[in-house]
């Protein structure tokens, strides 16, 4: 074994010495550069105290989640031009900047689910629509530990 400073060949047993903090095997006289180690230093983990039982999770009933439609951008072109509104008109009755309206409808920007409920209200279109996720758990995968990349991804296999 070479100490891990200066190269030489170690005849007697190195020690961990603490350079730049950096844990590094060294000769006894690179040693000075750093602070010896004694024994490795633990870390600390935070969490339950010895003896306590980790309390069971509760799954709770999914809501299904809202996202805006794919095509949004034609829905809300067509609704605006059926009601024979410019862009300046639509903006000033969401209260929002005609430059926003415009990059909603070129697909530049995704409106948030606030912009695309007032929209909505406003315009009689549909904007949102109530997905459901399903989680890994629930698929009945990782019964055992928990999600893995393996529940997760699919993997290419020879």
């Amino acid at each position: 074994m070479r100490c891990e400073i200066c190269g030489k060949k170690l005849v007697e047993e190195p020690l961990k010495t603490k350079i730049d903090g950096s844990i590094m095997l060294t000769c006894k006289e690179c040693s000075k550069f750093g602070k010896i180690q004694r024994e490795a230093p633990k870390p600390k983990r935070p969490g339950a105290p010895r003896g306590s039982r980790a309390t069971k999770r509760v799954q709770r009933p999914r809501e299904p989640a809202e996202e805006v439609v794919e095509n949004f951008k034609d829905i809300v072109r067509q609704a605006r031009e059926k009601k024979g509104w410019s862009r300046e008109e639509l903006a000033e009755k969401i209260y929002e900047k005609a430059s926003v309206v415009g990059r909603i409808e070129s697909g530049k920007m995704v409106p948030d689910l606030k912009l695309a409920k007032k929209i909505e209200k406003l315009m009689n279109v549909v904007l949102i629509e109530k997905t459901d996720e399903v989680s890994a758990d629930e698929m009945g995968h990782s019964k055992i530990k928990g999600s893995t990349i393996g529940d997760i991804a699919r993997i290419k296999r020879n």
